[in-house]
């Protein structure tokens, strides 16, 4: 399956179908719920208990210089997700059909370091994009090296050496492309922003968040901030009458606008 690409000013946006799989563990069953919180009202018409959890990364083009890949899914079988999602992911073979072979890539951007959205940056050991820049927020950077994830140090991070940039805060990556700062789910997570579109990463992981952002998710490492931060993203999302493009949603644009969601 293909997603239809979107032009955002100058960019177009590219989704990538990495994987799709269900999420282990009940969705809003205790013990064990991933997602907790919400009204009846808010879950009217969605899944009760399941998720079919989609993995999907993003490919911009300007008019001009490389191509930017926005994360870069499970990776293969030897993957740091290879424990739990379905791999190994598609990445490569949906940069193939959009007509990008690794090489080509200028700047991978990752939106956050857990493996489902970084460990396709290796493959055996080796960069899968040799010759891109990889930006991360120094705040991710500091919080693996400080006892995070050790499979994503060992095998992502580490062999990316002189291949990395960090940035602290917000920051212009490209012409009409900036990351800012979200944190809550990871302390470094980053939103990525081109013009009104914002790829959310896991800022927004399940629609029923759209009609309450205060619903929980069970792998946010701060939940609390995390909660904050999704409420004020999209608040001003809603505002602009603006388009979020999530990472792991059935479909990858859902265009907001200033009412409530529903």
């Amino acid at each position: 399956m293909s997603y239809a690409p979107r032009s955002f000013g100058d960019v177009e946006v590219v989704p990538l179908r990495d994987a799709v799989g269900p999420m282990s563990g009940p969705l809003r069953s205790p013990p064990g719920a991933i997602l907790t919180g919400g009204s009846p009202a808010d879950w009217a018409g969605l899944p009760a208990d399941t998720w079919e959890l989609h993995f999907r990364c993003y490919l911009l083009r300007g008019r001009t210089g490389r191509p930017v890949l926005v994360d870069t899914g499970i990776g293969g079988t030897d993957s740091p997700a290879s424990n739990w999602a379905p791999v190994p992911g598609a990445l490569v073979a949906e940069l193939t059909r959009a007509g990008v072979a690794p090489a080509d890539v200028g700047t991978v951007v990752f939106t956050h370091l857990h493996s489902d959205h970084a460990a396709g940056a290796v493959t055996e050991g080796v960069p899968a994009f040799p010759n891109a820049r990889h930006v991360i927020q120094r705040a991710e950077i500091d919080w693996i090296e400080g006892g995070g994830p050790n499979a994503i140090l060992e095998r992502v991070l580490r062999p990316l050496t002189g291949l990395i940039d960090a940035v602290d805060g917000d920051a212009g990556v490209l012409p009409g492309v900036r990351v800012r700062h979200t944190p809550g789910h990871t302390p470094g997570h980053q939103v990525v922003e081109v013009g009104p579109l914002t790829l959310t990463g896991d800022v927004v992981l399940h629609p029923v968040q759209l009609r309450d952002p205060a619903i929980r998710y069970a792998h946010d490492r701060d939940p609390e901030q995390a909660a904050a931060t999704r409420a004020e993203l999209l608040r001003a999302v809603r505002a602009a009458g603006g388009t979020i493009g999530t990472a792991h949603f059935a479909e990858p644009f859902t265009d907001l606008t200033d009412r409530p969601a529903g």
